[in-house]
């Protein structure tokens, strides 16, 4: 059994891993963690007044934040897994560029998921409105069962 768990790696992730831990240990599962990052991160639109150097110059910095940023969240991925190899469990860690619900949907088809693991942050008033709620699109969509872990106050 493959079970596809999609983090945003906030405070809220252990709990979301803890859950996914029980279930992989029951069910002798192999556990994907999986967390997306925002898709074109070479987006930089230079303000009015900007001179070329000046913009080519936050453009190398905002590339570098990024970079790091990026490094830093591969480096947590990877001690997540290494916990979880650690308990005893098969984990592969996976850091992916995309759209959030679309790239969650289509790792678990390329991985064959059984289960899709993710939190909910319990966001339910005008930022649902306008953004979605991640949770709420996979369990739409996703052609395989969903555990949808509260993490209300975690974050």
């Amino acid at each position: 059994m493959n079970i596809l768990v999609a983090l945003d790696l906030s405070e809220a992730s252990p709990i979301v891993i803890g859950q996914a831990k029980k279930l992989a240990k029951a069910l002798s599962a192999k556990i994907w963690l999986l967390h997306v990052v925002n898709p074109d991160p070479e987006l930089v639109v230079a303000p009015v007044g900007f001179d070329d150097a000046t913009y080519l110059q936050n453009v190398g910095e905002v590339r570098d934040a990024i970079a790091k940023e990026f490094q830093n969240e591969h480096r947590l991925l990877q001690q997540f897994s290494q916990e979880l190899r650690s308990a005893g469990l098969d984990c592969t860690a996976l850091l992916v560029q995309g759209s959030t619900t679309e790239t969650i949907l289509k790792e678990a088809a390329k991985l064959s998921a059984d289960m899709v693991i993710l939190g909910s942050q319990g966001k339910w008033d005008l930022e649902r409105f306008f953004l979605g709620s991640t949770s709420e699109g996979i369990l739409h969509k996703s052609p395989v069962p969903v555990l949808v872990v509260p993490t209300h106050g975690a974050t």
